[in-house]
């Protein structure tokens, strides 16, 4: 059964959550020794093939960077290639700031991700298991990029930005712990997100697998095309 921290300083061990969900453990990575806060590889559910992609928080908190970008976007057209469907376990507080990153083209490179998973036609399942902040949420197989079936768990935050840093932006000067604890109340959880449908359902995470199966059998003649063009221009 998966057990999920109701601590939100804790981090989840991402590649636990996955093994105890796929079949019989077994999960095949992807370049483990590249750009680490992505973990991407092969699991079957069911005896049916699937891509996973999952941030790791034990890793740079798990933000998005260049080399993660790069990364998770070359294995979601790989899968998408070979009609291989993914499946995507989100806890990512953002993209990673800095003048190193900027100078190298983070906008470009961080663009590549959303380009792969907005362009793939594959089923896509989206389970958010703790932090979705900003545009690193959006890019992670959101609602917006026609995800097919997206879950959060209890303990997910579907946010701008953490309720610390947004607090003392907005209400600076002012009671920002009392602020904090208000903000945390009202938007450090699932349940907004899913008034708006950008989730599906909160889910307990034990029934994370069973969600997953239903699911990938309910997807599995999909049958989606994009506009037809040449070629595709997406940012190289």
């Amino acid at each position: 059964q998966l057990a999920c921290p109701l601590d939100l300083g804790c981090h989840s061990v991402m590649k636990e959550v996955i093994s105890k969900t796929v079949d019989n453990g077994e999960f095949f990575e992807i370049m483990p020794d590249f750009a680490r806060n992505i973990i991407t590889g092969f699991a079957r559910f069911e005896g049916r093939p699937v891509g996973v992609v999952a941030n790791q928080p034990l890793e740079l908190a798990g933000v998005l960077d260049i080399n993660s970008s790069t990364k998770g976007a070359r294995f979601v057209r790989f899968c998408d290639a070979f009609n291989i469907p993914i499946v995507t376990f989100v806890d990512v507080p953002g993209y990673l700031p800095g003048t190193d990153q900027e100078y190298n083209g983070i906008i470009r490179h961080g663009a590549k991700i959303l380009y792969a998973y907005a362009e793939a036609t594959v089923p896509k399942i989206t389970v958010i298991t703790r932090k979705a902040y900003g545009g690193a949420y959006d890019v992670m197989s959101s609602k917006h990029l026609r995800g097919d079936y997206n879950y959060a768990w209890p303990t997910a935050e579907i946010a701008v930005m953490g309720a610390k840093g947004a607090c003392e932006i907005i209400f600076r000067g002012q009671n920002v712990e009392q602020e904090t604890a208000n903000y945390v109340e009202k938007f450090a959880n699932p349940l907004s997100a899913a008034r708006r449908g950008f989730v599906d359902d909160i889910i307990i995470p034990r029934t994370t697998r069973a969600r997953i199966c239903e699911d990938l059998e309910v997807l599995e003649t999909k049958d989606r095309k994009n506009p037809y063009k040449k070629h595709d221009n997406m940012p190289l």
